[in-house]
């Protein structure tokens, strides 16, 4: 245990006692929200992204050191094992450095070498490989016929077999030869024979190669799936040549009678065995890094949208927008409970059929009654089918009927999923299917966590080739972005949902149905402490929940505070000492009375930590802090842009959708997103487009190019880059 501590320490830049505060919170039960906020004193103010480095750094080493152990005693097993193997096992930093020592003692199943084996031909091979300078080869391999084996070339042949795969399971070869590909290697795409489907999304592939060492993930999982739906053949050209002389080099001695049987033997070795293996072994790293790559963008993207800045205190008329069926409007109030609903037909009823003006009219007296009789402020239309032609219609009837509201475009993506899910028909059992999607839409600009948490990550649609990636590792690193997104915001106890409380830091569903049962039959919470007479909420549970869920206007005020009620006495001393009560947190008052407070100092007198007192601090001074109040809120609107009444050089103002590895995808208004490539973000070189931008921000840009018939506008952020 304390080698690995040792390794984790160098590995990650920490120190071995962080390290080792960091596995016995986790050992005890704590969870990694709690640890990164309340236990700040103990792991040195570790955040959640290290303190899960730590845990999964710490299986892996441990899984590293019982297959070494497992390797070593196979081997032992067979009586095979020197001190230099077993050494060498040891010292092995990766897992397939582990599998290429041991891959010369597994199991086999029936090869050309284990055949020629059996035949007896394992000492020819032996003599062939010792080298003889003088002598016949053919009298030198009679020595080794017998009844099963008659033929001298055929016993060489035999030998060649077991010497070709002695020589491809040799771990030093195979890690000077995996390292030269992963030097000199192109990844090389050709059009399958027989795929003949016209304007293919993959035509780029059809005829291509490029450098491993230099392909872009994006490009990795592209190709991945063009050659899974069999539009392309894939293969790696390495520097087969080189490769094959370092092997003879290896093998071969000088003036040895059967260097050209070991020729034969280095060859067939290296393209039946070795390339094909190792070429396997780099294109599932080059998935593996792809796939990494992609999640952890998804998880970028995923956390800024839910952490986007929600429109409080707005009442919402939500759009779900469709031809044939009519548009479903929802009425949200202030706290997002949906007061009516209505449909209407302001669109085609259909692709190719005008909508007579009776049926206009009506559409736009129904829209106008609504935002009136409920003071609406805000419009959110959902951007899927007829999100073009509902825009005009809101945007036209605004101005004809000068209504008092502003609009926005809201992605609606996901909001099917919500909509069929057990979670909607619970919420809106008497609803259809389009218009719990309505409300949903409505309340995703109201707050888009409370909302977004309901639906599967997977389906909120800001990530790339998310269904190309490693299904169980793209849940967990969604699942741990969603639990830091909510802890680090925090619920309200008396009005969050099931869904939303799930994700609390020691919470689960169980529970959290029981948190919402308790608050249906007994109204309201009056204060933290009575968490604990919810059914299965016991003081562990309550220790690591608590912290993170507020009681606003509740018996004590320090209930709306992210104060663990652990430091509640500590909270209360310092309020004392600044001569500050409890009604006044927040007031000019208190916020000039610790403006020059000096932190050691009190965590000294008050016997506590710097952190903690850093903490209460904060919260004396912004009781009710929402982290997403530092972010801007989304651009409303009162008129429609259209990209025909667009030129190049114009000037618009965005939010980024979407960030991927070639760009950042960005609404200006449009029916679709407008692209800034990676090439036209910045004067200088970036590595990566959330270097520069990121999901939620609020950016001026540029028109670089359009393409009316295709619909695509592309974009800069850089005037000069036109």
């Amino acid at each position: 245990m304390e080698e690995i501590i040792k390794k984790l320490s160098l590995s990650l830049n920490l120190k071995e006692n962080q390290i080792n505060a960091v596995l016995n919170l986790l050992n005890d039960g704590a969870t990694v929200p709690f640890i990164a906020r309340y236990r700040k004193e103990v792991t040195g103010a570790l955040d959640e992204n290290q303190i899960r480095e730590i845990s999964k750094e710490w299986d892996y080493q441990n899984n590293l050191a019982k297959r070494k152990e497992d390797v070593i005693r196979l081997i032992d097993e067979k009586g095979l094992l020197t001190e230099e193997l077993k050494n060498k096992i040891n010292l092995s930093t990766k897992l397939v450095e582990v599998e290429d020592i041991y891959l010369p003692f597994k199991e086999k199943k029936k090869t050309k070498a284990t055949i020629a084996i059996s035949l007896g031909m394992e000492g020819l091979a032996k003599e062939m490989l010792k080298g003889h300078n003088t002598g016949n080869r053919e009298e030198i391999a009679k020595k080794f016929l017998n009844d099963k084996v008659k033929d001298v070339n055929e016993a060489i042949n035999y030998a060649k077999d077991i010497i070709a795969e002695e020589i491809s399971e040799n771990s030093n070869y195979r890690k000077i030869i995996r390292n030269n590909m992963h030097r000199v290697c192109d990844i090389v795409c050709k059009k399958k024979k027989g795929y003949n489907e016209e304007n293919s999304v993959y035509e780029n592939f059809f005829d291509y190669s490029e450098s491993i060492a230099s392909i872009k993930n994006h490009r990795i999982l592209a190709i991945n799936r063009a050659e899974n739906e069999g539009a392309i053949n894939v293969s790696l050209r390495a520097d087969d040549s080189n490769n094959i002389l370092y092997l003879e080099h290896k093998v071969l001695r000088d003036n040895n009678i059967f260097n050209e049987d070991l020729k034969e033997a280095v060859k067939d070795s290296y393209n039946r065995l070795i390339e094909p293996s190792i070429s396997r072994e780099i294109r599932n790293e080059l998935t593996e890094k792809a796939s990494k790559s992609a999640i952890e963008i998804f998880g970028l993207n995923l956390r800024e949208l839910l952490l986007q800045a929600p429109l409080k205190d707005k009442m919402v008329l939500g759009v779900d927008p469709a031809f044939r069926t009519g548009c479903k409007l929802a009425v949200v109030d202030r706290t997002g409970k949906m007061l009516e609903i209505a449909v209407i037909r302001p669109t085609e009823e259909y692709p190719g059929s005008g909508v007579k003006d009776s049926v206009l009219k009506e559409s736009k007296d129904i829209f106008e009654s609504l935002c009136k009789k409920y003071h609406i402020d805000i419009i959110a239309i959902g951007n899927g089918t007829a999100s073009r032609e509902t825009e005009a219609f809101v945007a036209n009837t605004i101005e004809e009927r000068k209504l008092n509201a502003k609009y926005i475009i809201v992605s609606e993506a996901g909001a099917s999923v919500y909509s069929a899910s057990k979670i909607a028909q619970e919420e809106f059992p008497d609803l259809t299917l389009e218009k719990r999607s309505a409300v949903s839409i409505a309340r995703r600009i109201q707050d888009p966590l409370a909302e977004l948490v309901k639906i599967d990550p997977k389906s909120i649609g800001v990530g790339q080739y998310q269904h190309d990636v490693n299904a169980k590792e793209l849940d967990m690193k969604l699942k741990e972005v969603v639990v830091d997104a909510v802890n680090n915001v925090g619920a309200n106890l008396n009005t969050a949902s099931e869904s939303l409380l799930s994700y609390i830091s020691g919470l689960n569903k169980n529970i959290a149905k029981n948190i919402v049962l308790y608050r249906n039959k007994n109204g309201r919470f009056n204060s933290r402490e009575e968490l604990l007479n919810v059914s299965k909420l016991g003081p562990k549970t309550y220790e690591q929940a608590v912290g993170f869920l507020r009681v606003y206007d509740g018996s004590n005020l320090l209930d709306q505070t992210s104060i663990h009620p652990e430091s509640y006495d500590v909270a209360l001393k310092v309020l004392k000492f600044f001569d500050i009560s409890v009604n006044e947190l927040g007031s000019i008052k208190a916020k000039e009375a610790i403006k020059n407070a000096n932190k050691e100092e009190l965590a000294k007198r008050f016997n506590s930590d710097i952190y903690t007192i850093e903490d209460i601090l904060n919260a004396i001074d912004k009781p009710i802090r929402d982290i997403r109040d530092d972010y801007k809120t989304p651009i409303l609107k009162s008129s429609q842009t259209k990209l025909e009444d667009l030129k190049v050089g114009d000037e618009l103002e965005g939010t980024i959708r979407n960030v991927v590895d070639f760009g950042a995808f960005v609404d200006v208004g449009l029916h679709d997103d407008g692209l800034i490539h990676i090439s036209k973000m910045s004067k200088n070189y970036i590595k990566h487009p959330s270097d520069i931008v990121k999901v939620g921000d609020i950016v001026k840009v540029y028109v670089y190019s359009i393409d009316l018939v295709k619909h695509k506008l592309q974009l800069s952020l850089v005037k000069d880059k036109i």
